[in-house]
């Protein structure tokens, strides 16, 4: 499935694109997989959903949201551990969650296009200065909540406009 060994896919920036210039770093909690983003995330939500819940064991999920040639990763290739639910395979099958081998980590969810990275993984959560593009525009799939968030953003029932805004 990974071509070469600095390459992740066809989709994805390689680690050779003099061109790719580092914005934000993000790694797994053993730092086995380290990887760089060049651009601000086109949106950030706050998912609710089943699968996230039980698959993050939280009551809801952080996500940023990427395109995938915004994406390399640095190191740490040969330790990805890709999972796709819907048909319970540890296989690279589009979306699919994507995590360390070594230590755990759910690093992203992959989607056919986009790159749903997790905003906790990165080097800025540190230094608790969180940039403005990574905070969360909107809660989806509220109607599953596990306790009502009393902020000032949309919920939507489902996907963000394309289901009953709540």
């Amino acid at each position: 499935m990974i071509q070469k060994k600095n390459e992740f896919g066809p989709d994805y920036s390689s680690v050779e694109d003099d061109t790719f210039k580092t914005k934000y770093r993000a790694s797994c909690y053993c730092k086995t997989i380290q990887y760089e983003v060049c651009s601000d995330p086109v949106d950030a939500k706050i998912c609710h959903c089943l699968v996230c819940k039980k698959l993050h064991g939280a009551p809801m999920q952080w996500a940023a949201i990427f395109h995938k040639h915004d994406v390399r990763i640095t190191t740490g290739i040969d330790h990805l551990h890709f999972y796709n639910s819907e048909c319970n395979k540890h296989e690279r099958i589009l979306p699919c969650k994507v995590s360390c081998d070594i230590c755990g980590t759910l690093i992203a969810d992959e989607g056919r296009r986009m790159w749903l990275a997790f905003p906790s993984l990165f080097d800025f959560v540190l230094d608790k200065k969180i940039p403005n593009s990574f905070r969360p525009s909107c809660h989806i799939f509220y109607s599953m909540r596990v306790f009502d968030m009393n902020d000032d953003l949309p919920k939507w029932s489902g996907h963000k406009n394309n289901s009953e805004r709540l």
